[in-house]
């Protein structure tokens, strides 16, 4: 495996894998902590099938995103190797945190699938920690490093929900 590869795989085992798939597992797997789980019945297959949906989405924003961290970036997810380049193409151009954006869908639709208010409740912690965590660290670093090409793009682009196009 090449470093650049390795690179990868070790900033997405340590961030979006532990989001993703380490802190629900342990979340589903409490024992005497109640966690409501959503009404089954006859609608339950939609909310299989919605809960995959959402997942699936997430998933293919959050690998475009990495993919564009390497390629445009030359950097990966992580902080402590971050990229070298700003990225504002593809998902970047609507967003900022569309990376962000996939790994929320992901763990919705493991909210979804699972009709786990534990898993809710972690997608909405996630959501805020991220929040606060871009605007007090993310968004002045990123303004050290890139300068007045990032407040350009910072003043295009919205930080987490698209701009309606007129």
């Amino acid at each position: 495996m090449r470093f650049g590869a390795l690179r990868h795989l070790v900033s997405i085992l340590v961030l979006p894998f532990t989001v993703v798939v380490i802190v629900p597992a342990w979340l589903l797997s409490v024992r005497g902590a109640p966690d409501s789980r959503w009404v089954g019945g006859s609608l339950e297959p939609f909310r299989y099938a919605l809960g995959l949906l959402l997942f699936a989405a997430g998933f293919g924003m959050f690998a475009w995103c990495v993919v564009l961290f390497a390629r445009v970036g030359r950097g990966t997810l992580a902080p402590w190797d971050p990229t070298r380049a700003l990225v504002a193409v593809g998902p970047y151009s609507y967003v900022r945190n569309p990376m962000i954006s996939g790994v929320a869908a992901m763990l919705a639709g493991e909210a979804v699938f699972f009709g786990s208010s534990r898993l809710a409740g972690w997608l909405l912690l996630f959501v805020l920690i991220n929040h606060v965590y871009f605007v007090a660290v993310e968004e002045p670093g990123l303004r050290r490093r890139f300068g007045a090409g990032y407040d350009e793009y910072k003043r295009r682009v919205p930080r987490w929900m698209p701009r309606r196009v007129r």
